[in-house]
């Protein structure tokens, strides 16, 4: 939990997948986070966490279901979503945020 919340308290935006490894639409927001890796660099960092390995985690955030996105940034929270999108999607919303 302490390194969870160094890496959120980043300067740098931090996209946070909270995901399950037997959750289809998880997979499926998996390659959609490496296209938006590409695209934005290392303009975002982003990080997965497997809820089913991480209670403690997944419960201080109030996640309910698989997946679910948070952006971070200095450790708040700018924008959350459960439910994936596409990489398109993702990258608006993320401008949009930060």
């Amino acid at each position: 939990m302490s390194k969870f919340k160094e890496i959120i308290q980043s300067e740098t935006p931090t996209l946070v997948d909270f995901f399950a490894t037997w959750c289809g639409p998880c997979q499926q927001m998996s390659h959609e986070l490496d296209k938006l890796k590409t695209k934005m660099g290392s303009t975002i960092r982003i990080v997965k966490i497997d809820v089913d390995k991480n209670k403690e985690v997944a419960t201080k955030f109030k996640v309910r279901s698989v997946p679910t996105l948070v952006l971070f940034k200095k450790g708040e929270i700018l924008w959350r979503q459960a439910g994936g999108m596409d990489s398109r999607g993702l990258e608006q919303k993320i401008k949009k945020a930060i």
